[in-house]
């Protein structure tokens, strides 16, 4: 294939060899492509700043149908330096990016999840709850996971008010009225089940302040943790790693009063 172009996301990286890297990108225009990078490591190598951890540019080489593609060259680099230099922010940032990895092939073009996935990392650079924006970001990529629930009305009578649980059985969320047509029901709470309903349509440009009590962002993670394991059965690092950091920082970070949510 010639030189082509398209913007990028640095998925990951690791190194080949003494000098040379493979860097996985994921492309507007071809999909997720593992690129060769010769002389990644040489002193003053103009691509360096291009390949770093949470980066976005222009990236310029050639893009093979099979095998591994060749960098030349990188323009309109932009880094997310607020997740660079914010070991919880880069957690999330992370597991977003190793999720979208997983949800699709390499070479499929998927422009919406490019989108989707640019979105949250600009929110999640510009402050925004970056545990919230993760939920987000999870509930609605198990499409790509070919995972369709239905989150806006009880499946059994069509209620769209009120109190909700999910149900496996009847793929979608039961109102409070037909939660004894399932016992076996995820038995979440309900609060939880409310934000995940609204997690499932909303839009990062319709989000300005989001703000949860720790026991809400709690039972929400619960929830969604249970509908990966059942549905999706991917266990990622990142994740796990996130999930630890729950234990350490309240350490790190200095307390704030609780949101009344």
């Amino acid at each position: 294939m010639s030189i082509a172009e398209s913007k990028g996301i640095i998925l990951f990286s690791k190194n080949h060899k003494e000098k040379d890297k493979l860097v996985k990108i994921f492309t507007e225009s071809a999909g997720k492509q593992m690129f060769y990078v010769r002389g990644a490591h040489r002193k003053n190598n103009p691509l360096a700043p291009a390949l770093l951890p949470y980066t976005e540019a222009v990236y310029i080489g050639k893009f093979n149908s099979e095998g591994l593609s060749f960098l030349n060259s990188a323009k309109d680099v932009h880094s997310y330096r607020n997740i660079q230099a914010d070991i919880f922010l880069a957690g999330y940032a992370t597991y977003l990016l190793n999720l979208a990895d997983a949800a699709i092939e390499d070479r499929v073009y998927d422009p919406n999840l490019y989108s989707f996935l640019r979105q949250a990392l600009v929110m999640m650079d510009q402050g925004n709850d970056g545990e919230v924006l993760t939920n987000i970001f999870e509930i609605q990529i198990l499409q790509r996971f070919g995972i369709t629930i239905n989150w806006q009305k009880c499946a059994v009578c069509g209620q769209t008010q009120g109190k909700f649980d999910y149900s496996s059985a009847y793929n979608g969320v039961l109102c409070e009225h037909h939660w004894d047509m399932d016992p076996r029901r995820y038995h979440a709470e309900p609060i939880a089940i409310h934000f995940i309903r609204l997690f499932s349509q909303i839009t990062y440009d319709k989000i300005q302040t989001i703000e949860l009590k720790a026991e809400t962002k709690k039972a929400i993670r619960q929830t969604i943790d249970a509908l990966y394991e059942e549905y999706v059965g991917v266990h990622l690092k990142s994740k796990k790693f996130i999930d630890q950091m729950g234990t350490w920082e309240n350490m790190l970070q200095p307390q704030k009063s609780e949101p009344e949510t």
